[in-house]
């Protein structure tokens, strides 16, 4: 199987190109903001380097969010308008979980992938390896940072932050709890390989043109709209547009 990978969810982005398991060709950028502009000429380099045609892509794999909603959103756009062109399948994985997939399996342990969401709250979930499989035993969610702390002092197993802790994270505790441990930094960057593996093992979506990113939350723009419309039904605006 021939699969393109892509993840443009927070600041770096990746591509790579995987043949049946086998890393191909990557390329991560950590020193740009403007994916809309990098994205499609690296994956035609990509595709040039390993000499495969549009139409030898069996299948993309996307990370879905959370993250950045304009990172998500080029991602996902550039991941469905490629699918639907080439009529090749689609397949959308956490953006968390690839970060998870950076820590070595270990069934003793819980891994805390999380990406600062402003304000001194986080996109986070907790996964766990269990016979060889990667699992989701908290959901992806947008938290405070120290309410997920809170909830991670409970867990009975050591924990592994995985993550950027930038200043105004920090700034929202003190210590971390006895069971807990953060990651060097590096394994906070996403590989785009790992998430063609995970993407493998999932089906595609049944249709293309219902897939949307998964922001976990509402933009500031719509919850100001429903401040404004009390009562009024909520639509699907991602959808919508």
């Amino acid at each position: 199987m021939k699969v393109l990978a892509i993840d443009t969810s927070n600041h770096p982005m990746s591509v790579a190109l995987v043949e049946d398991d086998q890393l191909l060709a990557t390329t991560t950028l950590n020193m740009v903001r403007n994916h809309s502009i990098y994205l499609m000429p690296t994956i035609n380099k990509l595709f040039e380097l390993v000499k495969w045609a549009p139409a030898d892509l069996d299948r993309v794999v996307v990370a879905q969010g959370p993250g950045s909603y304009t990172g998500i959103r080029i991602a996902a756009t550039t991941a469905k308008v490629l699918a639907d062109t080439l009529g090749v399948g689609l397949v959308g994985v956490s953006s968390l979980e690839v970060v998870a997939r950076n820590v070595l399996p270990n069934s003793e342990q819980v891994i805390v992938p999380f990406f600062d969401a402003r304000r001194g709250n986080v996109f986070a979930g907790a996964y766990q390896w269990k016979d060889g499989q990667l699992v989701n035993v908290i959901k992806d969610q947008h938290l405070a940072m120290a309410t997920l702390l809170e909830q991670l002092k409970k867990v009975e197993r050591p924990v592994t932050l995985v993550g950027h802790m930038t200043t105004k994270i920090a700034e929202q505790f003190d210590q971390l709890p006895a069971n807990v441990t953060l990651a060097p930094r590096a394994y906070s960057i996403p590989s785009t390989y790992q998430l063609a593996i995970a993407g493998e093992q999932l089906p595609v979506v049944a249709e293309i043109d219902p897939f949307v990113p998964h922001y976990l939350r509402i933009t500031e723009a719509e919850a100001n709209w429903q401040k404004l419309h009390p009562g009024e039904a909520k639509k699907n605006y991602v959808r919508e547009v």
